[in-house]
């Protein structure tokens, strides 16, 4: 089985961020990477961001550090700017924060963070939900931090209230719901229709259309921000794709890999604001990138690539 490091065939390490295709710089520098309004501010963010779960999470070699110095290096000189992260996601906001100033670019940054001290469906303590999110402003080492989620939609009563009023003193600018279940779907609508949100976090891809059906129009309708996480899918895309040629008809919406044939189907639904697919390479932080530059399918091309995905044998059994 091969996942993207491998399809794309990139080895991990110092410098990465310069070796990229030239096919690939030449998609970003050749364009801009579009934007979208923040629906309550009208703020515009880049509809690509990072995400780091899984990839800022464990450092165990001096050649992960760089290569991640890399990614978001590569990230704000070619125009992205939101960062999604969790204290749930080890070392993430520590990391992100040091190499962000290292490089002199934390003010150029959308951070947005989570908050959870009550686990799956049990009660958050204020005191502790509080130290959680200083500890976030400390190690981003900002005076506010962009956005704070409640995550997995835990005892949110408790833990919006305290977003509310931590929005209210200036600590936050904005805040939000996350999960990326399924099963909390219908919770998520009823906060969605009860609470003041600026953003929800979804999981959504073109093998993961659910929330097409009610969340996606429900945030339009409620002016409502959406991050998107899981852009890659639930199926095991890389591996589905496998070998197979990007069809020509991808030209027609400017994506020249399959990376960016995923994101462009997430950033053309008009509900929302960014995509944070999670990387630890440059190269592919570049790529993604490309996903958010140029044309984007139409409703008619949506139709075409999730029947292209939808017709794609199945990704071979675990070992």
């Amino acid at each position: 089985m091969i996942g993207r490091r491998e399809w794309l065939g990139v080895t991990l390490g110092v410098g990465a961020a310069y070796a990229l295709d030239p096919r690939l710089l030449r998609a970003v520098q050749q364009g801009r990477l579009l934007q979208r309004a923040i629906p309550s501010t009208g703020e515009r963010l880049p509809v690509v961001g990072l995400g780091s779960s899984a990839t800022f999470a464990q450092l165990a070699r001096r050649e992960e550090l760089d290569a991640l110095r890399d990614v978001i290096r590569t990230m704000v000189e070619q125009g992205a700017r939101v960062f999604d992260t969790a204290p749930s996601y080890g070392a993430s906001e520590q990391v992100a924060g040091d190499l962000a100033h290292e490089l002199g670019v934390a003010d150029k940054i959308f951070w947005a963070t989570k908050v959870n001290v009550a686990g799956r469906g049990g009660t958050a303590d204020p005191a502790a939900a509080r130290a959680q999110i200083e500890a976030s402003l400390q190690k981003f080492r900002v005076p506010t931090i962009d956005l704070i989620q409640v995550h997995n939609l835990a005892d949110v009563p408790t833990q919006l209230g305290i977003l509310k009023a931590l929005k209210r003193e200036g600590r936050i600018r904005y805040l939000g719901v996350t999960t990326t279940s399924n099963r909390q779907y219908a919770l998520l609508e009823q906060v969605m229709r009860t609470e003041p949100l600026d953003f929800i976090g979804i999981d959504y891809a073109v093998d993961n259309r659910d929330v097409e059906a009610t969340i996606l129009p429900l945030a339009a309708e409620r002016k409502i921000g959406v991050l998107v996480y899981v852009p890659f899918g639930r199926t095991r895309l890389w591996q589905r794709v496998a070998e197979r040629t990007l069809p020509e008809w991808a030209q027609e919406f400017d994506a020249t890999t399959w990376a960016q044939f995923f994101i462009k189907y997430v950033v053309s639904h008009p509900a929302v604001t960014a995509v944070t697919p999670a990387t630890s390479q440059a190269r592919h932080m570049a790529d993604n990138i490309g996903g958010g530059i140029g044309r984007l399918p139409d409703a008619a091309m949506r139709r075409r690539m999730a029947d292209l995905v939808d017709a794609l044998p199945p990704a071979p059994p675990r070992r």
